[in-house]
């Protein structure tokens, strides 16, 4: 298999475990190396990079070109060995690139170090607006390409899926590539382009408020239509007669409401469209959109059917209002009981700029979710459910960069991290497609000994900071252990 050589733009040359076996550096050809990081294989000239542009030939030795990173907690905290740089290799038949030995508290621990390649991955992408971003189940395309789907919304934000084994094998090469640079760029959290099939188009870069249709989003919302009610009912107390929050799922009306019951609101009459659910809430009073709450209104009365002449009166005050706070309007029933839009009182208004004040931050949230449990657990031991056993057993903590990892219950190792708390360019890539990302497994010696793990590669920490190097990498004194604060692990 030929490689796509090209001169590296990486400095670091220093060798790294894990390499090239001889047998491999025999049919590399003349002055080449074989690497063996990925099924690709590639043949390397001297000077020159794979086709991932992570390993290189190095005056004839096989090396993990970028800098291994290495945090601390403030200025000279918690030193930990992250897999970010360690290199590896795929299907990992020999230990993993680093097997490293401390003492916490007084434990002898062990911290398994190596980076994972990652087929079977996706990211979960949070975006937290009100604002409609598209159909569930919807396609999302990248490069005009099918990279991932709309999940389920959750409480005030939409939900994103994206990325997967199917999107990177299952289709053609070009599906493949889009989705795994995509990917790597999301986790490298840098701002990338997506648009949803029959909804918006995106610009989405975590922890940065996502642009949507090319306007970025300021608020997510404070609350669905009903809990907005309960929220300031006692607010509107006395300032309003009615008021109607408007919103995509469950669209609130105050003298309905339990709240406006409890506080002895008079029934306002006024009818509006939509399914009653329960008293006080309506759901899909309007079809999804970009206006209103989330809706496709760009005009509140439209969701009025009318007022009851026997309940209602002239004068009513009338304030119709999105869970955000972006849309307010303010109206009074005239002699014919028809809303006539008024001057907003300045008690009103306080209130509804209490409702902007209350909504978070519109953020995007990238969580990269995989699956560690094929052949990866042979770097840590010759019994790989070993592994997985005592991660279950809460005998060994996981992180991906540093960064605490959860770890999804069922079988297999499946591990979920916010790349917020990642080191910058924690990601790569390898042309099968697949993802190249770091993982770490911590757990005490005595435990690493009874899982079969491999003793034999076990080097003092201090050890490899002194002979290795890297890139340190300063992380807040609030990250869970093993970066900072106190041991999960007795």
């Amino acid at each position: 298999m030929t490689t796509n050589e090209h001169p590296p733009s990486h400095t670091r040359i220093d060798p790294v475990p894990g390499d090239i076996d001889p047998a491999l550096a025999s049919t590399a050809g003349p002055n080449k190396v074989r690497c063996d990081a990925c099924p690709v294989l590639c043949n390397i000239s001297p000077g020159r990079t794979g086709a991932c542009d992570r390993w290189g030939n190095v005056d004839g030795r096989l090396t993990r070109l970028d800098a291994l990173v290495i945090t601390q907690t403030g200025s000279a905290g918690a030193t930990f060995l992250t897999g970010v740089g360690a290199g590896t290799t795929y299907p990992d038949y020999k230990p993993a690139p680093f097997i490293v030995s401390s003492r916490h508290d007084g434990v002898d621990m062990v911290t398994v170090v190596t980076e994972g390649i990652f087929s079977y991955c996706s990211f979960k992408v949070k975006i937290d607006t009100d604002r409609y971003l598209g159909p569930e189940q919807a396609h999302i395309r990248h490069q005009g390409e099918i990279v991932g789907h709309v999940t389920t919304a959750e409480y005030g934000s939409q939900m994103l899926s994206i990325g997967g084994v199917h999107h990177l094998t299952g289709g053609s090469k070009k599906e493949g590539r889009a989705t795994c640079e995509l990917m790597a760029a999301l986790g490298n959290k840098q701002a990338v382009d997506l648009n949803i099939e029959g909804g918006a188009s995106l610009m989405v870069q975590a922890g940065v408020a996502p642009i949507v249709n090319g306007i970025a989003e300021q608020r997510m919302r404070v609350g669905c239509g009903s809990a907005t009610i309960g929220i300031f009912a006692q607010q509107w107390f006395g300032v309003v007669d009615e008021v109607v929050v408007v919103d995509d799922h469950i669209t609130g009306v105050l003298s309905e409401h339990q709240a406006g019951r409890y506080l002895g609101i008079r029934p306002s009459g006024s009818e509006r469209k939509g399914r009653r659910s329960t008293p006080g809430r309506y759901f899909t009073v309007a079809n999804p959109g970009d206006g209103w709450g989330g809706t496709d209104i760009a005009d509140p009365l439209g969701i009025i059917d009318g007022c009851d002449r026997d309940v209602g009166w002239p004068g009513l005050r009338l304030l119709m209002v999105s869970t955000t706070g972006e849309h307010a309007a303010y109206f009074v029933l005239d002699e014919a009981l028809v809303p006539r839009v008024a001057p907003m009182p300045e008690a009103v208004t306080r209130v509804v700029e209490r409702i902007a004040d209350n909504c978070e931050p519109a953020v995007a949230s990238v969580l990269f979710v995989g699956g560690a449990g094929g052949s990866l657990r042979a770097g840590v031991t010759e019994s790989p459910v070993e592994l997985t056993r005592a991660i279950k057993a809460a005998l060994v903590n996981v992180t991906c960069g540093g960064a605490a990892a959860y770890v999804w219950p069922g079988g297999g190792i499946t591990v979920m991290v916010d790349v917020a708390r990642m080191p910058d360019r924690s990601f790569g890539t390898v042309p099968t497609p697949a993802i190249v990302a770091p993982i770490e497994f911590t757990l005490k010696l005595e435990d690493f000994k009874a899982l079969g793990g491999h003793m034999g590669s076990v080097v003092p920490l201090s050890d490899v900071l002194t002979r290795q190097g890297g890139r340190i990498v300063r992380v807040a004194t609030d990250n869970p252990w093993p970066i900072g604060g106190k041991a999960l692990l007795g």
